[in-house]
């Protein structure tokens, strides 16, 4: 591993399954480094499921030391109960690179579409494709939550120093004085 490569970690949060994907930045081209899975189904205790989140995505952050994190941002669905559920695990994966002080983008799932296929209403399956070819991937994994947290870090990757109009935070302090409103009810 070179000096001068970035490593970008991408999320996609979630409660059942977690999508993680790791990508290289060098001399200004991206290259795969890895998928990886968080599956939850299996446990039934909602702040189990949490600690594993956070555990995992710390463990991630300590075997690959990620430069910088892209997150998918929960969109605005219409149930309340689910979209907690998403916030609360976003929340959990962002915590854990806070806690390592890494910087943070959060980008909204139509924004990714848009980046990778130049479509904000791309199907999971046309963002994996795309991320397949421009990846030269050999194969896509069965379920295609780690290639969205992938996609979530190559969108970071384009974005580059333009993606001033999303949401970036350097460590809690940061998080804090941008929260205020929420933060001190």
């Amino acid at each position: 591993m070179h000096s001068s490569e970035r490593i970008i970690l991408g999320i996609d949060p979630g409660t059942t399954i977690m999508g993680f994907g790791l990508i290289g930045v060098q001399d200004k081209k991206m290259h795969f480094i890895q998928l990886h899975e968080l599956q939850l189904k299996k446990y039934d205790d909602p702040y189990l499921k949490l600690k594993i989140i956070f555990e995992r995505t710390t463990a991630l952050i300590d075997e690959f030391h990620p430069d910088e994190i892209a997150i998918e941002a929960p969109f605005f669905g219409k149930n309340v109960q689910s979209m907690l559920k998403l916030g609360r695990a976003q929340g959990v994966a962002m915590a854990a690179g806070l806690s390592r002080q890494i910087p943070i983008t959060e980008y909204s799932p139509k924004k990714i579409k848009m980046a990778i296929t130049g479509n904000g209403n791309a199907t999971k399956e046309q963002v994996a494709k795309m991320l397949q070819s421009l990846l030269k991937l050999k194969e896509l994994p069965k379920n295609l939550d780690s290639t969205d947290g992938l996609a979530a870090a190559v969108c970071h990757f384009f974005n580059g120093d333009a993606s001033m109009g999303e949401k970036k935070y350097s460590g809690w302090t940061a998080f804090v004085k941008a929260n205020k409103k929420i933060i001190d009810k």
